[in-house]
């Protein structure tokens, strides 16, 4: 059937319109290994004026397609003025206190970063008509049922585990638009790193002959960064709102991952001793057996996330890279 010009002009109007539409984006913690992919993942598309934000210099290889500012989110000032400066559509905090032993020998740093700031951010969000997307975390969960769905009741063992349940907390009773996404175990590498994650400690420890302990008794669903970031973005450009758990498909031991890296790259594991996570002594109690169950992320988002090995040869190859 043929088309009348009149209405072939209307659906090229309104396509046009469509991909016209622009969101703009502010992202706090963009020097993080999130916030790294999340900034190589939305630079430079077109639907998206991306404005990158952390603390300190900007420490992201890739240079264009974004706009970066310097911002430390415990400053309400600072805070204000950036939202004042580009008025976001939305918001994605990827911004937080994540080390589990220094959140709970620092607690009101913890606070500060993890619940305080996450307020102020809320305020403006509202004040701002700004959609929220908040990274979150397994350790809300106490680990008895393992692995999670997005239904599942919090009951965190470790103070970073309140301090981000409530934070949570904060989010949902305010009344905006809101994206919680939870994740575990996240891996990967960027060019220039703040910290390390368990594949590349126990890449560089064995490679280095180190004796190395690791728990046995703790399960998780390691995540890819590039994973994490793509869900983020997928539920960013759905306009999604509520709560998604995304992470790897695996569910698997600590020492499970840790030797299965050691098989990777054909290291020694005679230097792999297995522990308790009583024996280690930590500050912080972990949750025994998390994970995620990702089925609406999948069926929603359209997310697929790599395998365990598929992430280790992904991380291989940019580690050849580099």
């Amino acid at each position: 059937m043929q088309v009348p010009v009149f209405l072939l002009g209307i659906f090229i109007t309104c396509g046009c319109m469509a991909d016209s539409i622009q969101k703009t984006v502010i992202l706090s913690g963009a020097n993080g290994l999130l916030g790294q992919k999340l900034v190589e993942n939305l630079a430079g598309r077109r639907s998206v004026n991306l404005i990158a934000t952390s603390q300190g210099d900007n420490r992201i290889l890739l240079r264009e397609g974004y706009t970066y500012r310097p911002l430390d989110i415990t400053n309400p000032a600072a805070l204000r003025a950036i939202f004042e400066e580009f008025k976001p559509t939305e918001f994605i905090n990827s911004a937080a206190m994540t080390n589990v032993d220094q959140c709970e020998k620092e607690k009101d740093l913890c606070w500060k970063i993890n619940v305080e700031a996450v307020a102020e951010i809320v305020n403006l969000c509202r004040e701002f008509g700004t959609r929220l997307i908040h990274l979150s975390t397994d350790f809300i969960f106490d680990g008895e049922n393992g692995p999670y769905d997005e239904r599942a009741k919090p009951n965190p063992l470790s103070w970073y585990g309140q301090s981000k349940l409530k934070g949570e907390e904060i989010i949902i009773g305010a009344g905006i638009p809101f994206l919680i996404i939870r994740t575990v175990l996240l891996y990967g590498i960027v060019a220039d790193m703040s910290r390390s994650n368990i594949v590349l400690w126990a890449r560089e420890s064995l490679e280095e002959k180190k004796p190395i302990k690791v728990v046995n008794d703790q399960f998780r669903s390691p995540t890819l960064a590039e994973d994490l970031a793509e869900g983020v973005v997928l539920a960013l450009m759905k306009g999604r709102q509520g709560i998604y758990h995304i992470s790897g498909p695996d569910q698997m031991c600590i020492t499970d991952i840790v030797y299965q890296v050691a098989d990777f790259y054909g290291l020694d594991k005679s230097n792999i001793t297995e522990v308790s996570s009583d024996s280690l002594g930590q500050p912080a109690k972990r949750p025994p057996k998390t994970g995620f169950i990702i089925l609406k992320a999948q069926t929603e988002l359209g997310y697929n996330p790599h395998s365990f090995q598929e992430g280790l040869a992904i991380l291989d190859r940019q580690l050849r890279e580099e």
